[in-house]
C-alpha cells in the first residue's frame, strides 16, 4: 500500500491566475545528478510518469499554506503548488526544503524574491531584526499603523516581516476590536484608517493572516472595515447584504458543521475578492494570488466533502425526480446541482470523472426533464447539461435516444436545449453561442466511440434528423418562406448565422443524412434567400453553406443546384455588390474560382450557358474568362472524340469490304459470304453507334471509365457470337 503521507496533487497557475490540476502522485526529495542538487520529484500514481522535477533552489521563496500546501515560483510567470493529502507529509517535505535553504521549519515562508538593489539595501540589517516594530494597538495610533502597512507593500522583505509581526500577540483581533469601538463612536477618521490597514493586510498575501481574518469571529468585522472606503461619500452596506439579503438556502439540511462553515467562509471570501476589493492596479496584480488560492482549495474541499456524503446526494436526487416536489423547491434543487457542477471544475480529472459518474448513476439526466416549463429551472438545467456534454457526449447521446418518444418533440431534452438557444434574450446571443457549441459537440462524429459502439453514429444521427433537425431549422425556414427574409433585424440575423454555421458543419461531417434533408426541404434555395440580407455577415454565412456543398464535388448536389438554378441569387448578389472590393465580392469570386480550378464540368457548363453574358464584363479577375475557356476546351474535346469514333467505324467497314472482295473462293461461296458481309457490317455498325453514345455520355458526366452491360448491347449482337454479361474497358 502506498504511503498516503506523500500523496499530493500538483497544480500550476495559468495566465488567468487560476490553478490548473496537473495530476496526482507521490512526492519525494532526492539528489538529482543532472540538476546538481536536492530536488522535489512527483511521480504519477496512475503510471509512474514524472509529473514534477524541481530543484530546491537556495534563492527560491517557498510558502507553506493551510498546513497542507506548499507554493513557490520557478520563473516570473510560473507558479507551482503541492497539495498534500495529509499534514504529516507536508511537514516532512517542508523540513527538507528548509534544511536545504538553512531555514527554521517553523516559518511559513523561506524568503521572498528581491531585486539586487533591495538586497544591498537590507544586507546590513542584523539577523536579530526579525520583525517590524508595530505601534501599540490604540485609537490614537491608527494613522501611524496605516502609514506603516502602506509603506511596506513595495518591499517583499518588509512585507514578510510585517506579516510575522501581525501574527504575534493577536494583533489582528485587537485591530478589529478597535473597529467596533470606532463604529460605536462614529469615528469616521479612525474607520478610514482601518480601511487602509485591513486592505493593506490583505495585500500582504499571506495565508496565515487569511486564516485569522476569515475565521467565523473575524470575517464580518473585516467586511465592516472595508465598507469605509475614504473615497466614498457614504459607506457601503456589505454586511447588511451578507447577513440579510444573501440567504443561505439548504435544499437538504447539512448536518456536518465543518462543511457548513467552509461553505459560508468561501462565499464571503469570494464576495470580498469580487465585490468589495477594487480592481488591482498593474502594481498590485500579484498581491492577491494567495487569496485566489485560498478560495480555490476551499472549493475543492467542499466538493469532496459533499461527494463523500452519499446520504445527502441521494436525498437531493430523490426530491429532484419526485414529480410532487413543488416548483420553488425544484428551482432550489436544480440551482444547487448547477453550483455543485460549477465547483466540480476545481477537481483533478480523475476525481471530476468520478463526480460526474456519480451524478449519472443518481439519475441526473432524467431529473433535468422534469419541470422544464419553469424558465429558471430550464436555464439552470441547460447549464448542467453543458457540464455533462463536456464530460461525456456519448453518455448524453445514449440518454436522449432512450427518451420516450412523445407526439410533441419539444419535450425531448436536446430540443429544449435547441429552443433555449433560439430564444436567447441576450442581444449578443452569448448563451446561444455556448449552446451551439454544445450541439456541435453532440453531433460531431469525431467523438462518437466507434470502438465501443459501432452503431452510435448511425443511430444518433438518424434520431437527430428525425426528431430534432426540424426544431433547429424552424427559424430559418419560417424567415425565408416567401423568397425573401420576413425579419432582417440584427438579432434575427445573428441567430440565423448561428444556425447556418451548425448546418455547414453538418454538410461537412454528416454527408448522407444532411444530403437527404437538403433535398427534401429544398434547403439550399431557402438559405440563398439570405443573400439579400442587409447584414453582410449573414449573406456570407449563406454563401459559405453553398461553398461547403460545392466543395464536396458531389454530382447529386451539382444536379440539384443546376435543376434549381441556384447560382442565380449568388450572381445577383455579385452584380448588386457592383465594383465594391469587399469580403462578399472576394468570397463569391473564390466560389467560382474553385469550380474552375477543380474543373467541375457540369457546373461550368451550367454557369457559362446561363450566366456568362451577365459575367463577361467582369474583367478585374480572370475567373469568368477562365470558366468560358474550360467550357470551350471541353466542347472541343468532345467534338474530337465524336469525330474519332466515327472515323474509326468507317475505316473498319472499308477494311472488311476489301477483305471480302479479295477472296478467291469459288463463285458458289460468294453469295453466302456476301450475305454474311452485309449482315455483319449492319450489326457492327449499329453496335459501334451504341458504344459511341455510351462512351460520350460517360465522358460528359465525368465517368472515369465506361462499362457495357447487357442492356447496352444492340439486339442483333448475337450475330457476331455470344457476348459476356458485362465488359469493362
Amino acid at each position: 500500500m502506498s504511503d498516503t503521507r506523500r500523496r499530493v496533487k500538483v497544480y500550476t497557475l495559468n495566465e488567468d491566475r487560476q490553478w490548473d490540476d496537473r495530476g496526482t502522485g507521490h512526492v519525494s526529495s532526492t539528489f538529482v545528478e543532472r540538476l546538481k542538487g536536492i530536488s522535489l520529484l512527483v511521480r504519477a500514481e496512475s503510471d509512474g510518469s514524472l509529473l514534477l522535477e524541481s530543484k530546491i533552489s537556495p534563492n527560491t521563496a517557498y510558502q507553506k499554506q493551510q498546513d497542507t500546501l506548499i507554493v513557490w515560483s520557478e520563473a516570473d510567470n510560473y507558479d507551482l503548488a503541492l497539495s498534500f493529502q495529509e499534514k504529516a507529509g507536508c511537514d516532512e517535505i517542508w523540513e527538507k526544503i528548509c534544511q536545504v535553504q538553512g531555514k527554521d521549519p517553523a516559518v511559513d515562508i523561506t524568503q521572498d524574491p528581491i531585486d539586487e538593489s533591495e538586497e544591498e539595501r537590507f544586507e546590513e540589517i542584523p539577523e536579530t531584526s526579525h520583525l517590524v516594530e508595530l505601534p501599540p494597538c490604540e485609537l490614537g495610533r491608527l494613522e501611524e499603523i496605516a502609514d506603516l502597512v502602506t509603506s511596506v507593500l513595495s518591499s517583499p522583505i518588509r512585507r514578510e516581516k510585517l506579516a510575522l509581526a501581525l501574527m504575534s500577540e493577536g494583533y489582528i483581533k485587537k485591530l478589529l476590536g478597535l473597529f467596533r469601538v470606532c463604529e460605536d463612536l462614529d469615528n469616521r477618521e479612525g474607520l478610514h484608517h482601518l480601511y487602509e490597514i485591513v486592505r493593506g493586510v490583505l495585500f500582504l498575501n499571506k495565508a496565515a493572516l487569511f486564516e485569522v481574518m476569515f475565521s467565523d469571529d473575524c470575517i464580518m468585522d473585516v467586511v465592516g472595515c472595508l465598507e469605509y472606503d475614504p473615497s466614498l461619500v457614504q459607506p457601503k452596506r456589505h454586511r447588511e447584504f451578507l447577513t440579510k439579503t444573501a440567504k443561505f438556502k439548504e435544499v437538504i439540511p447539512i448536518t456536518d458543521s465543518e462543511l457548513r462553515q467552509k461553505i459560508h467562509q468561501t462565499y464571503r471570501v469570494q464576495y470580498i475578492q469580487d465585490i468589495i476589493l477594487p480592481t488591482p492596479s498593474v502594481f498590485e496584480e500579484n498581491f492577491l494570488s494567495t487569496l485566489t488560492s485560498f478560495i480555490f482549495f476551499n472549493k475543492v474541499e467542499i466538493v469532496s466533502m459533499l461527494q463523500e456524503d452519499e446520504k445527502f446526494l441521494t436525498e437531493v436526487f430523490a426530491q429532484l425526480t419526485d414529480e410532487a416536489t413543488d416548483d420553488s423547491k425544484r428551482r432550489e434543487l436544480v440551482n444547487f446541482v448547477k453550483e455543485f457542477c460549477a465547483f466540480s471544475q476545481t477537481l483533478q480529472p480523475q476525481n471530476r470523472d468520478a463526480f460526474f459518474k456519480t451524478l449519472a448513476n443518481l439519475g441526473i439526466l432524467p431529473a433535468l426533464e422534469i419541470g422544464m416549463d419553469d424558465l429558471q429551472v430550464r436555464a439552470a438545467a441547460t447549464d448542467i447539461f453543458s457540464y455533462l456534454v463536456e464530460f461525456s457526449p456519448s453518455m448524453v447521446r445514449e440518454f436522449v435516444m432512450q427518451e420516450p418518444q412523445q407526439t410533441d418533440d419539444d419535450v425531448l431534452l436536446i430540443n429544449v436545449v435547441i429552443k433555449q438557444m433560439i430564444c436567447d434574450s441576450d442581444p449578443e446571443l452569448g448563451g446561444a453561442v455556448q449552446l451551439m457549441g454544445l450541439l456541435r459537440t453532440l453531433i460531431d462524429p469525431e467523438n462518437m466511440l466507434a470502438s465501443t459502439n459501432k452503431t452510435e453514429k448511425t443511430e444518433f444521427l438518424s434520431f437527430f434528423y428525425k426528431y430534432c433537425m426540424h426544431v433547429l431549422t424552424a427559424p430559418l425556414l419560417a424567415n425565408t418562406a416567401h423568397d425573401k427574409s420576413s425579419k432582417d433585424n440584427f438579432q434575427t440575423a445573428q441567430l440565423l448565422a448561428l444556425i447556418l454555421e451548425l448546418l455547414t458543419f453538418c454538410v461537412e461531417h454528416h454527408t448522407y443524412h444532411i444530403k437527404t434533408y437538403i433535398m427534401n426541404k429544398d434547403l439550399l434555395r431557402r438559405v440563398l434567400v439570405l443573400m439579400n440580407s442587409k447584414h453582410t455577415f449573414l449573406a456570407l454565412c449563406a454563401l459559405r453553406f453553398m461553398r461547403r456543398i460545392i466543395g464536396l464535388k458531389d454530382e447529386y448536389y451539382n444536379r440539384y443546384i443546376i435543376k434549381g438554378n441556384l447560382f442565380e441569387p449568388v450572381i445577383n448578389a455579385l452584380l448588386d455588390n457592383g465594383t465594391r472590393y469587399n469580403l462578399l465580392n472576394s468570397a463569391i469570386i473564390e466560389l467560382f474560382e474553385f469550380i474552375k480550378v477543380e474543373d467541375i464540368k457540369s457546373l461550368i457548363a451550367h454557369i457559362v450557358d446561363n450566366f456568362y453574358k451577365a459575367l463577361e464584363s467582369i474583367e478585374y479577375v480572370q475567373t469568368f474568362k477562365g470558366l468560358k475557356g474550360r467550357y470551350e476546351q471541353e466542347k472541343d474535346r468532345q467534338s474530337q472524340r465524336l469525330n474519332r469514333y466515327r472515323r474509326d467505324a468507317r475505316s473498319l467497314d472499308e477494311d472488311e469490304e476489301l477483305w471480302f472482295n479479295d477472296d478467291d473462293d469459288d463463285d458458289d461461296g460468294e453469295a453466302v459470304e456476301k450475305r454474311m458481309e452485309d449482315d455483319f457490317s449492319d450489326s457492327y455498325g449499329k453496335y459501334m453507334e451504341t458504344a459511341l453514345v455510351d462512351k460520350l455520355c460517360c465522358t460528359l458526366f465525368g465517368c472515369d471509365g465506361w462499362t457495357l452491360s447487357s442492356s447496352h448491347l444492340p439486339s442483333s449482337a448475337c450475330l457476331i457470337g455470344p457476348w459476356p454479361a458485362s465488359a469493362t474497358r
